[in-house]
């Protein structure tokens, strides 16, 4: 049985450990994934974020190039059919020359789109002519390149191209929302130094210019800590694995302990059955010798009178066994009345009178002289008393036993001590004692009776009176049982 016990627990601890292992590793997987899913989507974020504000600026600048060419103070936008295949074919030229002293730049160029034949310009062909260069534009600002179609022009595109700067309050906006899309709810600060850094994650650094990044124009995001992004974010699945982490430990401890205490319960049932078995068989064997020897052996009346007197003691003996096991089996699911009026200065001289005292000992009580009346059952708590002052008077094995009964009233209930100078209880039992069926354990000695009923019998009675028990030392020698009881229960 033994072993298969240990082999039990050793297969548990292993599940258990394997259990917790695997919801840690998984825990710990989980963060790393998390952690840099996290670091990959900020910075992917944030090069998305460039891109469509540099792209925005780039619809900006298209939009001002256009309004240039709308401008007839800047630009002089003509058209003609004089070519050989007499399509609309448009000049575009600086009002006012760049160089003062050169002619105003001028080109020309066809749109395919535009069919119609005219010769004059029209609002109609201007408009086309503008939205078609506005494309040109666009496409050479998507390469990065300013091309002088005329050199006044070219000079104000790229004028503009060169200051054109992101916007920072437009780029929060933007950004924010690309992070919503990963599912990242943190905020952030941009190009922060290196003391806004500390305990921050960092992006990497993007070019916010249209070419090779001029000076200050790269941008870069401090974000929350990934550690404790993980934690906020993940928080409630932490809590929920640690939960179940510990649901699964207190559950193998409960289940630890349950063994061990069914182990531990089964040798003490075996100790009381071999201690009742032994109890019982004394006074059986008694009483079948006497009444055998009474059937077979003409007996005078005087001699028959002390076998009847041995037979009736040896029956009260095994009743007196009986009553003890059943009323302690009975206090387990029996609820005793609680309504009676109890003196206890007076319960205790009864409990003093009814007891048989060796004559070798001192017995001592003292107590206050006013009544103290508790609520509770005479009869259960006087047998509880009784218990506690035969066990004192069996154990102990001194020259000169004495035993002091001392009674104290408080604001808190009343305190009934009883004091032996017997060889007192090691403090590894002091609690154990209280245990249904336990005995200190004498090694092969046992030349005193008993059966682990009567403390764990005291301790329900003392309970169900709303009280407490308590064992210390009486140093030198001895032990002092303190039984605390509340006054009118």
């Amino acid at each position: 049985m033994q072993k298969k016990i240990v082999v039990i627990l050793v297969l548990m601890s292993c599940c258990v450990i394997g259990i917790t292992g695997l919801q840690l590793y998984w825990n710990y997987k989980n963060y790393q994934t998390v952690v840099a899913n996290f670091k990959k989507d900020a910075n992917n974020a944030l090069d998305i974020a460039v891109d469509r504000e540099m792209a925005q600026r780039r619809a900006a600048l298209v939009l001002i190039v256009k309004k240039w060419l709308a401008d007839s103070t800047i630009v002089r936008i003509t058209c003609d059919t004089l070519n050989k295949d007499h399509s609309t074919a448009f000049t575009m030229e600086d009002v006012i020359p760049y160089y003062a002293d050169e002619k105003a730049d001028k080109i020309t160029l066809g749109i395919s789109d535009f069919k119609d034949k005219v010769g004059k310009i029209t609002p109609k062909a201007k408009t086309a002519f503008i939205n078609h260069f506005g494309e040109i534009v666009k496409n050479d600002l998507n390469q990065s390149t300013v091309h002088y179609y005329t050199q006044g022009l070219g000079h104000r595109i790229e004028n503009a191209f060169k200051s054109s700067k992101i916007n920072r309050s437009n780029f929060n906006k933007i950004y924010t929302e690309e992070l919503a899309k990963r599912q990242i709810s943190t905020s952030f600060k941009l190009n922060t130094n290196s003391a806004e850094q500390k305990n921050q994650f960092v992006t990497h650094k993007a070019n916010t210019a249209f070419r090779r990044p001029y000076v200050n124009t790269t941008i870069w995001a401090s974000l929350e800590n990934p550690n404790s992004y993980y934690l906020r974010e993940m928080k409630w699945l932490m809590i929920s694995s640690l939960l179940l982490i510990t649901i699964t430990l207190l559950c193998f401890y409960y289940t630890i302990k349950t063994l061990l205490n069914q182990h531990k319960l089964v040798a003490i049932k075996n100790e009381f059955i071999s201690n009742m078995t032994h109890e019982i068989h004394t006074p059986l064997s008694s009483i079948q010798i006497t009444t055998e020897a009474l059937q077979r052996f003409n007996l005078d009346k005087e001699t028959k009178e002390k076998y009847l007197d041995i037979i009736l003691y040896q029956t009260k003996k095994l009743n007196l066994l009986s009553e003890e096991i059943l009323a302690s089996a009975k206090l387990e699911n029996v609820e005793f009345t609680m309504n009676e009026d109890i003196d206890l200065n007076k319960l205790i001289l009864n409990v003093i009178k009814a007891t048989v005292l060796p004559e070798n000992i001192q017995l001592e009580h003292k107590s206050t002289e006013e009544s103290l009346f508790i609520k509770g059952n005479t009869v259960h708590l006087s047998r509880s008393i009784t218990n506690i002052l035969e066990n004192a008077i069996k154990y102990n094995s001194t020259a000169n036993p004495t035993i002091e009964f001392k009674i104290v009233k408080s604001k808190k209930g009343i305190n009934l001590s009883i004091i032996d100078n017997g060889p007192g209880i090691a403090d590894e039992f002091k609690q154990k004692i209280f245990e249904q069926f336990y005995r200190i354990p004498t090694g092969n000695v046992h030349d005193i009776k008993g059966y682990g009923l009567g403390l764990s019998y005291v301790k329900k009675v003392i309970s169900r009176h709303k009280g407490s028990i308590i064992i210390a030392d009486n140093k030198p020698f001895g032990s002092i049982f303190s039984i605390n009881l509340p006054i009118n229960g």
